[in-house]
Protein backbone atom coordinates (compact mmCIF):
# COMPACT_ATOMS: atom_id res chain seq x y z
CA UNK A 1 0.00 0.00 0.00
CA UNK A 2 1.71 3.30 -1.01
CA UNK A 3 2.30 6.07 1.32
CA UNK A 4 -0.73 8.57 1.45
CA UNK A 5 -0.40 11.70 -0.97
CA UNK A 6 -1.96 13.91 1.94
CA UNK A 7 1.42 13.14 4.34
CA UNK A 8 3.19 14.55 1.55
CA UNK A 9 1.19 17.34 1.36
CA UNK A 10 2.20 19.20 4.44
CA UNK A 11 5.57 22.13 4.28
CA UNK A 12 8.82 20.02 2.84
CA UNK A 13 10.99 20.23 6.51
CA UNK A 14 7.69 18.67 7.95
CA UNK A 15 7.79 15.83 5.44
CA UNK A 16 11.71 15.12 5.14
CA UNK A 17 11.86 13.36 8.62
CA UNK A 18 8.74 11.32 7.90
CA UNK A 19 10.32 9.84 5.15
CA UNK A 20 12.65 8.47 7.29
CA UNK A 21 12.14 4.31 7.88
CA UNK A 22 9.69 4.25 4.72
CA UNK A 23 10.95 2.41 1.99
CA UNK A 24 11.21 3.08 -1.52
CA UNK A 25 10.96 -0.15 -4.00
CA UNK A 26 11.40 -0.57 -7.24
CA UNK A 27 10.22 -3.59 -9.67
CA UNK A 28 11.93 -4.26 -13.19
CA UNK A 29 12.34 -7.50 -15.33
CA UNK A 30 15.25 -8.58 -13.55
CA UNK A 31 13.39 -8.49 -9.80
CA UNK A 32 12.72 -5.90 -7.07
CA UNK A 33 15.15 -3.78 -4.90
CA UNK A 34 13.58 -1.83 -1.93
CA UNK A 35 15.61 0.58 0.15
CA UNK A 36 14.60 1.73 4.13
CA UNK A 37 15.55 5.44 3.86
CA UNK A 38 17.83 6.36 6.50
CA UNK A 39 19.16 9.93 5.59
CA UNK A 40 17.25 12.66 3.63
CA UNK A 41 17.57 16.85 2.88
CA UNK A 42 14.50 19.12 2.59
CA UNK A 43 14.85 21.78 -0.33
CA UNK A 44 12.50 24.68 0.38
CA UNK A 45 11.61 26.28 -3.18
CA UNK A 46 11.54 30.09 -3.84
CA UNK A 47 12.36 29.95 -0.02
CA UNK A 48 16.06 28.31 -0.52
CA UNK A 49 18.98 29.61 -2.15
CA UNK A 50 20.22 25.60 -2.23
CA UNK A 51 17.43 24.70 -4.13
CA UNK A 52 17.17 23.76 -7.86
CA UNK A 53 13.45 25.99 -7.96
CA UNK A 54 14.79 28.75 -6.00
CA UNK A 55 15.29 30.57 -9.58
CA UNK A 56 12.04 29.40 -10.88
CA UNK A 57 10.82 26.82 -13.24
CA UNK A 58 12.40 25.01 -15.97
CA UNK A 59 12.63 21.75 -17.90
CA UNK A 60 14.48 20.25 -15.05
CA UNK A 61 13.20 20.95 -12.18
CA UNK A 62 8.92 20.95 -13.24
CA UNK A 63 8.68 18.30 -10.95
CA UNK A 64 8.99 20.07 -8.17
CA UNK A 65 6.19 22.39 -9.20
CA UNK A 66 3.48 19.55 -9.29
CA UNK A 67 1.50 17.57 -7.09
CA UNK A 68 3.52 15.61 -4.09
CA UNK A 69 4.71 12.05 -4.09
CA UNK A 70 6.49 12.21 -7.55
CA UNK A 71 9.84 11.17 -8.37
CA UNK A 72 11.97 14.02 -9.41
CA UNK A 73 15.63 12.77 -11.11
CA UNK A 74 18.76 14.99 -11.90
CA UNK A 75 21.76 14.37 -13.50
CA UNK A 76 24.45 15.67 -11.82
CA UNK A 77 28.51 15.95 -12.85
CA UNK A 78 28.16 14.59 -15.58
CA UNK A 79 28.05 10.91 -13.93
CA UNK A 80 25.48 10.68 -11.39
CA UNK A 81 21.27 10.23 -10.92
CA UNK A 82 20.48 11.66 -7.75
CA UNK A 83 16.70 11.38 -6.49
CA UNK A 84 13.73 14.02 -4.74
CA UNK A 85 10.45 13.22 -3.58
CA UNK A 86 8.61 15.97 -4.54
CA UNK A 87 6.71 17.57 -1.25
CA UNK A 88 4.13 21.06 -0.03
CA UNK A 89 0.96 21.46 -2.03
CA UNK A 90 0.74 21.54 -5.94
CA UNK A 91 2.36 24.53 -7.56
CA UNK A 92 4.48 25.21 -4.61
CA UNK A 93 7.84 23.56 -5.52
CA UNK A 94 9.65 21.55 -2.54
CA UNK A 95 11.41 18.53 -2.65
CA UNK A 96 13.51 16.24 -0.85
CA UNK A 97 16.38 14.15 -1.54
CA UNK A 98 16.71 10.93 -0.56
CA UNK A 99 20.28 10.73 0.76
CA UNK A 100 20.95 7.33 2.03
CA UNK A 101 18.92 3.96 2.38
CA UNK A 102 19.58 0.44 3.62
CA UNK A 103 18.35 -2.22 1.25
CA UNK A 104 16.09 -4.34 2.80
CA UNK A 105 15.37 -6.65 -0.16
CA UNK A 106 16.95 -7.40 -3.49
CA UNK A 107 20.19 -7.59 -2.05
CA UNK A 108 21.98 -9.70 -4.81
CA UNK A 109 20.59 -7.60 -7.35
CA UNK A 110 21.26 -4.37 -5.44
CA UNK A 111 25.34 -5.84 -5.17
CA UNK A 112 25.05 -6.65 -9.06
CA UNK A 113 24.05 -3.32 -9.94
CA UNK A 114 26.59 -1.55 -7.54
CA UNK A 115 29.80 -4.29 -9.02
CA UNK A 116 29.76 -5.46 -5.14
CA UNK A 117 30.93 -9.31 -4.51
CA UNK A 118 28.21 -11.59 -4.19
CA UNK A 119 26.90 -12.76 -0.38
CA UNK A 120 28.21 -15.80 0.97
CA UNK A 121 25.27 -17.61 0.29
CA UNK A 122 25.15 -16.74 -3.49
CA UNK A 123 29.15 -17.58 -3.25
CA UNK A 124 27.95 -20.83 -2.00
CA UNK A 125 25.70 -21.71 -4.27
CA UNK A 126 28.02 -20.69 -7.30
CA UNK A 127 30.37 -23.16 -5.89
CA UNK A 128 28.03 -25.74 -5.13
CA UNK A 129 26.58 -25.29 -8.73
CA UNK A 130 30.58 -25.62 -10.29
CA UNK A 131 31.03 -28.46 -8.48
CA UNK A 132 27.99 -30.67 -9.48
CA UNK A 133 29.42 -29.69 -12.63
CA UNK A 134 32.68 -31.40 -12.32
CA UNK A 135 34.96 -28.43 -12.50
CA UNK A 136 38.50 -28.02 -11.21
CA UNK A 137 38.60 -25.88 -7.93
CA UNK A 138 40.52 -23.93 -10.21
CA UNK A 139 37.20 -23.17 -11.81
CA UNK A 140 35.25 -22.51 -8.40
CA UNK A 141 37.65 -19.57 -7.81
CA UNK A 142 37.07 -18.22 -11.47
CA UNK A 143 33.64 -18.60 -11.15
CA UNK A 144 33.20 -17.26 -7.41
CA UNK A 145 33.30 -13.95 -5.86
CA UNK A 146 34.98 -12.71 -3.00
CA UNK A 147 33.67 -12.90 0.80
CA UNK A 148 30.94 -10.30 2.21
CA UNK A 149 32.15 -9.04 5.18
CA UNK A 150 30.95 -8.69 8.97
CA UNK A 151 27.52 -8.95 9.63
CA UNK A 152 26.66 -6.03 11.93
CA UNK A 153 25.58 -6.51 15.43
CA UNK A 154 26.19 -5.71 18.93
CA UNK A 155 29.32 -6.98 19.18
CA UNK A 156 31.00 -5.38 16.46
CA UNK A 157 29.31 -1.98 16.90
CA UNK A 158 29.23 0.77 13.65
CA UNK A 159 32.62 -0.66 12.39
CA UNK A 160 31.73 -3.90 11.91
CA UNK A 161 28.60 -2.69 9.76
CA UNK A 162 30.39 -0.57 7.49
CA UNK A 163 32.88 -3.48 7.02
CA UNK A 164 30.23 -5.24 5.24
CA UNK A 165 29.88 -4.01 1.99
CA UNK A 166 25.59 -4.33 2.12
CA UNK A 167 25.66 -1.42 4.22
CA UNK A 168 27.39 0.42 1.03
CA UNK A 169 25.20 -0.28 -1.58
CA UNK A 170 22.89 2.29 -0.66
CA UNK A 171 24.92 4.68 0.64
CA UNK A 172 25.08 7.94 -0.63
CA UNK A 173 22.60 9.78 -3.39
CA UNK A 174 23.98 8.22 -6.51
CA UNK A 175 24.62 4.89 -4.67
CA UNK A 176 20.63 4.54 -3.97
CA UNK A 177 20.10 5.18 -7.71
CA UNK A 178 22.20 2.95 -8.78
CA UNK A 179 21.09 -0.15 -6.61
CA UNK A 180 17.94 0.89 -7.47
CA UNK A 181 18.20 0.92 -11.39
CA UNK A 182 17.01 4.57 -11.04
CA UNK A 183 17.94 6.54 -14.24
CA UNK A 184 16.44 9.99 -16.47
CA UNK A 185 13.75 7.98 -17.02
CA UNK A 186 12.33 7.58 -14.14
CA UNK A 187 11.99 11.01 -13.48
CA UNK A 188 8.60 12.40 -13.17
CA UNK A 189 6.99 9.01 -11.91
CA UNK A 190 4.45 9.03 -9.20
CA UNK A 191 5.66 6.94 -6.29
CA UNK A 192 2.16 6.53 -5.20
CA UNK A 193 0.18 5.03 -7.87
CA UNK A 194 -0.58 1.22 -7.22
CA UNK A 195 1.10 0.09 -10.74
CA UNK A 196 4.19 2.42 -10.31
CA UNK A 197 7.42 0.80 -11.12
CA UNK A 198 8.68 2.63 -8.45
CA UNK A 199 6.77 3.14 -5.08
CA UNK A 200 7.03 4.79 -1.72
CA UNK A 201 5.50 2.68 0.92
CA UNK A 202 5.14 2.61 4.49
CA UNK A 203 8.17 1.18 6.32
CA UNK A 204 9.25 -0.14 9.67
CA UNK A 205 9.80 3.46 10.59
CA UNK A 206 12.25 4.26 13.64
CA UNK A 207 11.98 4.90 17.50
CA UNK A 208 13.08 8.20 19.13
CA UNK A 209 13.99 11.62 16.95
CA UNK A 210 16.05 11.98 13.94
CA UNK A 211 19.43 13.72 14.26
CA UNK A 212 19.88 16.88 12.22
CA UNK A 213 22.77 18.99 10.48
CA UNK A 214 23.86 21.02 7.30
CA UNK A 215 22.92 19.97 4.41
CA UNK A 216 25.76 18.55 2.01
CA UNK A 217 27.92 20.09 -0.75
CA UNK A 218 26.11 22.81 -0.65
CA UNK A 219 27.39 26.78 -1.61
CA UNK A 220 24.15 28.36 -0.77
CA UNK A 221 22.23 28.04 2.63
CA UNK A 222 24.94 25.23 3.44
CA UNK A 223 24.34 26.40 7.63
CA UNK A 224 20.73 25.80 7.39
CA UNK A 225 20.21 22.22 9.67
CA UNK A 226 17.74 20.78 6.95
CA UNK A 227 19.08 17.13 6.66
CA UNK A 228 17.77 14.38 8.61
CA UNK A 229 19.11 11.00 9.62
CA UNK A 230 18.70 7.97 11.55
CA UNK A 231 20.75 8.72 14.56
CA UNK A 232 23.86 5.95 14.88
CA UNK A 233 22.41 3.86 11.71
CA UNK A 234 25.81 2.62 9.47
CA UNK A 235 24.34 3.56 6.08
CA UNK A 236 24.64 7.40 6.45
CA UNK A 237 26.23 9.09 4.32
CA UNK A 238 29.39 10.77 5.81
CA UNK A 239 28.84 14.89 6.04
CA UNK A 240 30.98 16.84 3.30
CA UNK A 241 31.16 20.38 3.25
CA UNK A 242 31.06 22.38 -0.06
CA UNK A 243 34.80 23.34 -1.27
CA UNK A 244 35.05 26.03 -3.56
CA UNK A 245 37.00 25.35 -6.43
CA UNK A 246 40.68 27.08 -6.67
CA UNK A 247 41.01 29.61 -9.69
CA UNK A 248 44.45 28.06 -11.78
Amino acid sequence: MPVRRSLLAAPVLEVAPKLLGMVLRRTTDEGTVAVRLTEVEAYDGPNDPGSHAYRGQTARNAVMFGPPGFLYVYFTYGMHFCMNVSAGPDGQPSAVLLRAGEVVEGVELARRRRGAPASAETKFNQTAGVRSAGLSGAGVRAAGSSGAGVQPGPAGGKAAARRNPDWELARGPARMCVALGIDREANGVDLLARDAEVQLVPGPGFEGEPSTGPRVGLREAADRPWRFWIPGDPTVSAYRPHVPKKRA
